[in-house]
């Protein structure tokens, strides 16, 4: 498997001028020391919806190149216009990446069919992997597992990140397609049960913040060492809770700014967090030995 452990959903950096690039390099280097799988950039937690298209190729050109073979990149290309996500696609492979990660269309609300059809024709238009990203979350429409279990018959459709936050869709999914297509959970608190029922591993928020905890967590489950995974999920559960705060990415973010890692700077109509939930993040930062 290409993808598998932890995956970082890198935030994108940014400066009055637009991104940050030395930042996004800083944060590509220190996740990759701290043990991560691979990368993801251009999703949710980078702000993709706000980046312009050049911007979109500089973040996954950037990340590639930093990388530079040392782990995996799976970039973000998600768009509700399935000629917009195939674009997106073929030039992500061109910058170099491993995979890409296809959201469910949003606002759009297709059926089944029309989701199946968004995400085969990812795959058709290009040779690198195809992670089906499920968020109704965000999406307000649901892939459903029997529709993931087609999918899981198209080439280079290798894997899904599961955001529902359900178990019992994680198991159904287990069932369905067996090892035909990697499970990751789509949240850090699910990252331990997801594994422990036969995932793979995570594409994490909290890695951002914390890559070598969330890689011991990831490596502990995997290895059935249960009590040490167990441990580390427990005792990184409130930083889980408090990075989930407000609407993702503003925690973690900010979390990387008061650490010096970044501006804290976001992009309308994502803004600054409320100061009630942004001392609680700083007081757990401080607990976690993060400031």
């Amino acid at each position: 498997m290409t993808f598998q452990g932890v995956l970082t959903a890198l935030i994108t950096p940014f400066t009055s001028r637009g991104v940050d690039e030395p930042a996004l390099r800083a944060l590509v280097d220190a996740q990759i020391a701290g043990g991560v799988s691979g990368l993801v950039p251009c999703g949710t937690t980078g702000e993709a919806p706000t980046l312009d298209l050049e911007e979109h190729a500089e973040v996954i050109r950037i990340t590639v190149d930093q990388a530079a073979g040392r782990v995996p990149v799976m970039a973000g290309i998600g768009s509700n216009d399935t000629r917009v996500a195939v674009l997106n696609a073929q030039r992500a492979a061109e910058a170099g990446v491993a995979g890409v990660l296809a959201t469910a269309p949003y606002y759009n609300k297709p059926t089944q069919e029309g989701l199946y059809r968004h995400f085969r024709a990812i795959a058709e238009a290009t040779d690198v992997e195809v992670c089906v990203y499920n968020v109704p979350g965000r999406t307000s429409v649901n892939v459903l597992p029997a529709t993931i279990a087609r999918l899981a018959e198209v080439d280079g459709i290798t894997c899904v990140k599961e955001a529902t936050g359900d178990l019992a869709v994680a198991s159904e999914i287990l069932v369905r397609c067996g090892d035909r297509l990697a499970l990751l959970s789509g949240d850090d608190f699910t990252t331990l049960p997801f594994v422990a029922l036969g995932g793979v591993g995570c594409i994490s928020v909290a890695s951002n913040v914390v890559p070598d905890r969330m890689a011991a967590l990831v490596a502990a489950a995997r290895a059935a060492r249960l009590d040490e995974a167990r441990a580390l999920h427990l005792g990184l559960y409130p930083l889980f809770r408090v990075l989930f705060a407000e609407t993702n990415p503003l925690p973690v973010k900010t979390a990387l700014a008061l650490m010096g890692r970044c501006e804290e700077r976001f992009r309308l109509p994502l803004c600054e967090m409320s100061e009630e939930p942004r001392a609680r993040l700083a007081e757990e930062l401080g607990r976690q030995g993060l400031r």
